[in-house]
């Protein structure tokens, strides 16, 4: 008899168990619907020029990092370098083509990356996002162009020159 109890126990403790990891699945495509959402809208700003909407779905703490090594930019550098570009409805136009996003446990924070097509060919983007209240707001974006790897130590020699003079600006 003994067994039984222990056998329904168990049943029923895995039965709950199944119910709360299957809320937290449910929880986390949630909120990575609203990332995936959020970055898309951010996208899809940029390319029809609206300023406000743009920055807007990021954090006023936030950086953006370019392509170029000295691009490296807090939200309120961000803004003045690209108003001239949303200002003449050329801002950029970024397509997602792929795109990985990863929920924290406390479901606070978002990290992804993704693929994307752009005037410069295929470039990478990553960042972070967090959560405050309802909305998610992007604190870091990271944009990277790909680079084949068999054509590397030819990108390598085009960048030397730049590097070095990069370089001995950081030293000083």
């Amino acid at each position: 008899m003994k067994k039984i109890h222990v056998l329904i126990f168990l049943v029923v403790f895995s039965a709950c168990d199944n119910k709360q990891s299957e809320r937290k699945n449910i929880k986390i495509n949630s909120e990575k619907k609203a990332v995936n959402a959020t970055l898309d809208a951010w996208h899809k700003n940029a390319s029809e020029s609206k300023y406000d909407a743009y920055f807007n779905a990021m954090a006023s703490s936030s950086i953006f990092i370019g392509t170029d090594a000295s691009e490296y930019w807090n939200n309120k550098d961000f803004k003045t370098f690209s108003k001239p570009f949303f200002d003449l409805g050329k801002a950029w136009d970024f397509k997602p083509l792929t795109r990985n996003v990863y929920i924290s446990a406390d479901g606070k924070i978002a990290w992804f990356d993704e693929l994307l097509d752009t005037w410069m060919g295929i470039c990478r983007g990553s960042g972070v996002l967090s959560k405050t209240e309802n909305t998610w707001k992007i604190e870091q974006y990271i944009l990277s162009v790909t680079i084949p790897n068999t054509h590397i130590t030819d990108v390598i020699a085009i960048k030397k020159e730049k590097d070095s003079l990069f370089l001995s600006r950081q030293k000083k």
